[in-house]
Order: structure tokens, then C-alpha cells, then sequence
């Protein structure tokens, strides 16, 4: 073989060394870009599935929030929808797993669907409940306020209690009094000249009550919150009262006027300036109140 021969095939080998080379090259360039890319697709869908769950998860937090009434349903499911929240966030973006989120995703979606549409049932269900209360508390309290300003009135209309099992007051007032040598009582609003307070009610008529000594308990207390008279306690089983004094009667089934007086503890002593509350108890049941003032 010439030398000439020699050198024609050396550099034929050279070319195809260079050709494969060059391929090579080529192939582990297009395989990296391939490699970027998916990488960035799998980011890009594992941001779009973290995307997803966080809305999923918003719209439990507005459910629960807006409910009167604690669904558990809902908190569970929101718990859910955290923890997978929590675990993509540390986890690695591949198929595989990206897949696996899908589907929990889907699934929860699906539960969703039935818990959202539950949960707004329970709302108007709720709405309906409260509007039904509201109206029932409204009659309630129309029926109290007829009934409160029945027993102020004078004791032509003490027929109202007929129906309770109780004695009743009405017409409760209380007032200082300036007492004469001779026995003469005249009211007044001052407090330094009032020598007593002066409470008088109504016995109400009550053909449910029978005939025969009664006693009601009156209670007077001060500006400074201080109970005046005498102040003893009389115990209802687990229930006690303080009073000013027991007001004692002949009940014969009748409306009756019972005045009692409340005096001070010594002589020397004046009735506070300020508003005073009258209180009328039937045993440990308050069945009147008042108030008036000293000036």
C-alpha cells in the first residue's frame, strides 16, 4: 500500500470519528433540552394542581365561615385539603406522583360538590328555623308587653291573673312621707325630710287563691344598693331572699290595699338622695316592681 493510499483512508476514519462525535454531541443536547423542558411542564402543572387546591380549600374556609353552626363535615374535608396542600409542597414534581395528586384532587372535588350542596340546604334550612323564631319571639314579646302593662293598671283590670295559682301587686309606688305628731302623713320627694318610706300595692283578685292570712315579702332598696328595714333572709331551698319587711293580710278573695312603712335605723339617720326599687315577692317569686326617687 502507498503512502498516498495511507493517507486517503486516515483521513476518511477521521471524518466518521468526527461525524459520530459531532452526532453524539447533538443527541445529548436535544436530550437535555427535553429534559429542561418536561421539567419546567412538571412545574408549571404541579403549580397549576397547588393552584387548584388552594381554591378548593378557600371555598371550604367561606362555607365554614359563614355558618352559624359548626359543620363537621366541612372541617374535615378542609383538613384534608390542607394536608395535601402540605405534602405537594415538599414534593418532588414527577409524573408519577403529579398523576396521583390529580386523582386526589378530582376525588375531593367530587366530595366538594355533594358538601357545598348539603351545606347550603342546612343554610336555607337554617334561615327558614330563624325566621320562624324571630317571628315567634316577636308574638313572645308582643304577649309581655300587653300583659306588663295590664298589671300597672288600676285594679279594675286585676282580673287578669285570675288564671295564676298566685297572689299578684299591682299599682306598686313607693314614696317618703313627713310625719306629723298628730299622725298625719304627708308625702314628699325631699329626702332629708322624709321620716319613712312609704310602699303601697294591690292585693290582686284571684278566685284560684283561697281564702285566709297571707303575706307577701317587700323589698326596698337604697341608691347605694343597700336593703332598708329590717333586712332578714328568708330561705327557699337553695334560693334565699333579703327583705325590708313582711307584709301580712286577711286574703278573702277581693282586691285588697296593703300600705307598709319602712323606717329608719335611728333617728339621726337620712334616706339617701337618688332612686330607689321597690320589689313585692310571692314567696321567692317577684311579682311586682317600682321605683321612685329622693330628690
Amino acid at each position: 500500500m502507498t503512502n498516498n493510499t495511507k493517507s486517503i483512508g486516515l483521513k476518511v476514519a477521521l471524518g466518521i470519528a468526527i461525524a459520530l462525535f459531532i452526532g453524539a454531541g447533538a443527541v445529548a443536547l436535544s436530550f437535555k433540552k427535553d429534559k429542561e423542558e418536561t421539567a419546567l411542564q412538571l412545574t408549571e402543572e404541579k403549580a397549576a394542581v397547588m393552584k387548584d387546591l388552594n381554591a378548593m380549600n378557600a371555598k371550604y374556609e367561606m362555607a365554614i365561615s359563614e355558618s352559624t353552626i359548626v359543620n363537621q363535615n366541612l372541617v374535615d374535608a378542609k383538613e384534608r385539603i390542607q394536608g395535601l396542600i402540605d405534602s405537594l409542597s415538599v414534593s418532588e414534581a414527577n409524573i408519577k406522583s403529579l398523576w396521583r395528586y390529580k386523582k386526589k384532587y378530582l376525588s375531593l372535588q367530587k366530595e366538594m360538590d355533594v358538601l357545598l350542596t348539603e351545606n347550603d340546604k342546612l343554610k336555607v334550612e337554617n334561615q327558614l328555623l330563624a325566621t320562624t323564631l324571630d317571628s315567634t319571639k316577636v308574638q313572645l314579646e308582643e304577649r309581655t308587653m300587653f300583659t306588663d302593662s295590664l298589671l300597672v293598671q288600676n285594679t279594675a283590670l286585676a282580673d287578669v291573673v285570675e288564671n295564676a295559682s298566685v297572689l299578684n301587686a299591682v299599682n306598686l309606688k313607693g314614696f317618703g312621707v313627713i310625719e306629723r305628731t298628730s299622725g298625719k302623713l304627708i308625702p314628699t320627694e325631699r329626702a332629708k325630710r322624709s321620716d319613712k318610706i312609704r310602699v303601697c300595692f294591690t292585693v290582686a283578685k284571684n278566685r284560684l287563691v283561697e281564702a285566709g292570712d297571707q303575706e307577701l315579702y317587700v323589698q326596698v332598696i337604697d341608691p347605694k344598693n343597700n336593703i332598708l328595714g329590717a333586712n332578714d333572709q328568708i330561705v327557699f331551698g337553695e334560693e334565699s331572699l333579703n327583705y325590708s319587711v313582711i307584709s301580712k293580710f286577711n286574703y278573702e278573695n277581693d282586691n285588697l290595699d296593703i300600705c307598709e312603712f319602712i323606717t329608719k335605723k335611728n333617728e339621726k339617720d337620712r334616706f339617701e338622695k337618688g332612686n330607689y326599687k321597690v320589689n313585692v315577692f310571692n314567696g321567692k317569686e317577684l311579682v311586682s316592681s317600682s321605683q321612685f326617687t329622693l330628690r
